[in-house]
């Protein structure tokens, strides 16, 4: 899908398409720690969630 996207792009407008074809790594380059941020701070919830619901799942409540 995103390549036919890119396709549709440079057909319209090449100089556009060729600039997202070179920024596209360094962006990607940039979101990555934030992206990891997200996963660690989602895995971290996840935990305090399941230890919150521990002892409900033990009793079988």
């Amino acid at each position: 899908m995103s390549c036919l996207l890119w396709v549709i792009l440079f057909v319209l407008s090449w100089p556009v398409a060729l600039l997202f074809l070179v920024l596209y790594p360094i962006i990607w380059l940039i979101v990555l720690p934030f992206k990891l941020l997200g996963f660690a701070v989602s895995s971290v919830f996840h935990i305090l969630r399941w230890l919150i619901l521990l002892p409900f799942r033990l009793l079988g409540l």
